[in-house]
């Protein structure tokens, strides 16, 4: 059976593409609302049409686009959900109306008539919700209803004559109930519906050919003038100090990295890689979104100007150096380690409207690297060379020079294992990961101190994040009415170590967009939330400050400070990329399997076991953190689905409650084949900017974000790792990190914006994800004071009002400066 689908621009569109898929056994053909006149398709070429979810009202041209006349004119059953639905009820004159209270990730229970969609379905089944609007009874004469929630709102409306049917739930959401068989009754009833003779409709117009699904363009063959590559590894029987060797080998390199899995546990955060661009086949990447330039420096060549996104430059590279890794514990045997920036969203479907004064990625091709086993006990020299004798004899050599030199090192130190706070015991390393985005557990040190409760030092910071379990490393937020430990107020975890309301007030002179600024555009999101635009919107700020002299004696401490799962220190020329990132953006595997493991809601350990379980069970069971939780593996979900084969994409865990050492965590689980054709890149091209830095609808709400957001955020929010030769990657989110350029050192922080949000504590959370850095910052002995003669910046006042104006940079960067994003 072949179905039309018709994207409003929604993050769970390809939730609906799979379901389709699965149950019709061929894939939908998607188009979008915005589809020019010549780029509709023949409506009578389908056996039916899908309208799918989007942000909006139906009454608006933007927001529905095409889906309204085909819901007009459509001689072939139409089955509209959410938005699709609310077009159904508003084209045949009902009206769509403020839902009594919006419903972002929540579930209900559904009555209905038990006839067509709901054939064979129990009563009161549970379906999600993602909806600020709703359809008001009585309906027009034309409709009639056919579900409801408990609330009363309508869930549900056939038309009375047409083949038209509309749900305000969402069936394709991992946790309705009987989603798949809504949609073979749907094929049921379209199969009963071709039985009866149909006139041709030709209002329509039809088009040479339908948009196909998604598909990825074959990458170029391999130069017959290029060589293939060979892997060379030694293996050394202890795992090395990988500071002490990053520092003798690498620290004085122009370009260098250090992939650092500077908190590990067994079973986690296992590997780390480190090098520089000193091999015979490196390169190096420069990449400009908005000229769509990629400028390659090669020792010993003049640099080369390739007019081409830089995901397919990468692509074509990658698929031109492929190298089989069997055998290797680890994915990185060799290829790019770098970013994307967050304004390579553009590539990705999302226009700028924010320049970044960083490059918008920098990649560096590593043919030579160390690995470290911190989980094993072993250290590996890699290296890439050209299938040739002469090349194998200089990695021949390579390797026996690098293992003298390894061997000389020391072998690393045993990583002390904290004591969970109030335990008196012993535990696993605790730690917490999550993103930029809202925290599970919401209290921080203002609302401590209204609500007179103790700080449990262990709350974490447990944003909407696509990172797992390993991403327990993080940063630790202050709660309130949780004590444990007996930390006063104003007392923070950071990695290890309490902070106190020092480090986070340091921040503040320093910041891009003051309070007052922040606080409004809380509540500009908080409008747009409650107009059905968004269902979360990621906000963010950055510092701008002085930058150390020594980068990367900056990140030394930072590591030790706030060790985290996927650190990094990238030293790219006059770049430097300082970060204890706790979330992984995206794993993808050699052979094709990618996974993605947001972790969202945080609880901190009990003091006793009564405690500790009642904790554990509140978390499991607190509304608002899985609502959220479920928001964003609903758009992982829809992510992996453009680029998976069907029925491949899965939830392996969903909110499962993970305990470690001072922490609690809700974890899911995410994965999904790559379909044949389509490699790392294009899956990490698919799923960026990563969900939980930006909210959900994404496409809408990358635009809400950009309306508000003085400047780019550049490296900030990003993804960071590598892009294997094997075919495997590893990427993070760019968060807890701080970019250094011309002498300004600048990091982002920021949250998920909500209906329920507070805004002092939105604000206060954002300052306090700021921490690790300011902390590391006095430690490391920087003054936060200016030389003699230095240009004294902007208050945060002027600095935010002229960055309203589109194009200008914040802060006190000099004029041009290639300096640091959010």
């Amino acid at each position: 059976m072949k179905t039309l689908l018709i994207d409003n621009y929604d993050s769970y569109t390809y939730n609906l593409f799979q379901l389709i898929a699965e149950v019709n056994g061929e894939e939908p053909v998607v188009i979008l609302n915005d589809a020019p006149a010549d780029a509709v398709p023949d409506i009578c070429a389908f056996d039916n049409v899908v309208v799918s979810p989007g942000p909006g009202h139906p009454s608006r041209t933007r927001d529905f686009g095409i889906s309204a006349r085909v819901l007009a004119e459509s001689p072939v059953p139409v089955l509209g959900v959410c938005l699709g639905h609310q077009g159904i009820a508003h084209g045949e004159g009902g009206r769509v109306v403020p839902a009594p209270e919006p419903r972002h990730g929540h579930l209900s229970a559904v009555r209905h008539n038990g006839r067509d969609l709901f054939q064979g379905l129990p009563q009161n089944f549970t379906a999600v919700r993602y909806h600020s609007l709703s359809v008001r009874e009585p309906l027009p004469d034309s409709l009639e209803p056919t579900a409801w929630a408990e609330d009363g709102v309508l869930m549900g409306l056939r038309h009375r004559e047409r083949p038209l049917w509309g749900v305000q739930f969402h069936p394709e959401s991992v946790l309705t109930e009987y989603g798949h068989r809504m949609l073979v009754n749907f094929r049921n009833l379209t199969a009963e519906r071709a039985r009866r003779p149909r006139t041709k409709n030709t209002a329509v117009t039809p088009a040479a050919a339908a948009m196909p699904s998604p598909r990825v363009t074959v990458p170029r063959p391999r130069r017959a003038d290029r060589p293939a590559l060979r892997l060379h590894t030694r293996r050394i029987a202890e795992a090395i100090d990988a500071e002490a060797a990053f520092t003798r080998l690498y620290a004085d390199s122009p370009r260098a990295f250090w992939l650092d899995s500077s908190r590990v546990e067994r079973g986690l955060s296992r590997f780390s890689f480190f090098g520089d661009d000193s091999g015979p086949l490196a390169e190096f990447v420069r990449y400009d979104v908005e000229a769509g330039l990629c400028e390659i420096e090669r020792a010993g060549r003049p640099t080369r100007k390739v007019r081409a996104s830089v995901f397919d430059y990468l692509k074509r590279q990658l698929a031109s150096r492929r190298v089989d890794a069997t055998g290797l514990p680890f994915d990185f045997t060799g290829g790019y380690v770098g970013y994307f920036g967050y304004e390579t969203k553009a590539d990705c479907g999302s226009p700028n409207r924010h320049r970044a004064t960083t490059p918008d990625a920098c990649w560096l091709f590593a043919d030579r690297l160390i690995a470290v086993d911190h989980e094993k006990g072993f250290t590996y020299a890699v290296c890439l060379a050209e299938d040739t004798p002469q090349a194998a004899g200089e990695a021949t050599d390579w390797l026996e020079t690098m293992l003298v030199r390894l061997t000389s090192l020391p072998a690393e130190p045993d990583r002390p294992r904290p004591t969970p706070p109030g335990t008196g015991g012993t535990g696993r390393t605790g730690g917490t990961g999550g993103t930029d985005g809202t925290d599970g557990t919401r209290t921080t040190r203002r609302a401590a101190a209204r609500e007179g409760g103790g700080v449990a030092p262990g709350t974490a910071g447990a944003g909407l994040g696509t990172g797992g379990p390993e991403a327990r490393a993080g940063f630790h937020t202050a709660g309130g009415g949780l004590g444990v430990g007996g930390h006063g107020v104003g007392d923070h975890l950071v990695g290890d170590h309490l902070v106190g309301d020092q480090e986070v007030g340091d921040v503040e002179p320093w910041l891009v967009r003051d309070r007052a600024t922040y606080l409004a555009d809380i509540a500009a999101c908080r409008r747009e939330l409650a107009a059905g635009t968004s269902y979360e919107i990621c906000l963010t700020d950055a510092a701008v400050l002085p930058a150390p002299d020594d980068a990367y004696g900056f990140y030394r401490v930072l590591r030790r400070v706030n060790p985290a799962p996927y650190a990094a220190f990238l030293r790219f020329g006059d770049l430097d990329v300082v970060g204890s990132s706790p979330e992984r953006f995206l794993r993808i595997t050699r052979d094709g399997v990618a996974e993605a493991k947001p972790i969202k809601g945080t609880a901190p350990r009990g003091a006793g076991p009564l405690e500790d379980a009642r904790l554990r069970d509140a978390l499991a069971a607190d509304a608002k953190t899985r609502a959220e939780n479920l928001m964003i593996v609903d758009l992982l979900r829809n992510d992996l689905g453009r680029v998976s084969r069907t029925g491949t994409v899965r939830v392996s865990r969903l909110m499962a409650t993970e305990t470690y050492a001072t922490v609690h965590q809700l974890v899911s689980t995410v994965e999904g084949r790559l379909r044949e054709g389509t490699d790392a890149v294009d899956c990490v091209r698919a799923c960026f900017p990563g969900g939980s830095m930006t909210g959900a609808p994404k496409q809408r709400t990358l635009e809400i974000i950009d309306g508000l957001e003085t400047e780019a955020r550049g490296v900030y929010a990003g993804a960071l790792g590598y892009l294997g030769c094997s075919g495997g990657a590893d990427l993070n989110i760019v968060i807890r990190t701080a970019v250094l350029a011309d002498g300004l050192m600048r990091m982002g922080a920021g949250g998920a914006i909500v209906l329920d949000s507070d805004p002092a504590a939105e604000y206060d959370e954002m300052l306090l994800k700021t921490a690790a850095q300011m902390r590391a910052l006095r430690e490391h002995g920087a003054a936060l004071t200016r030389a003699p003669g230095e240009r004294e910046p902007e208050p945060a006042e002027a600095r935010a009002g002229a960055g309203r104006s589109r194009g200008t940079t914040p802060g006190p960067a000099p004029a041009g400066a290639k300096g640091a994003s959010r």
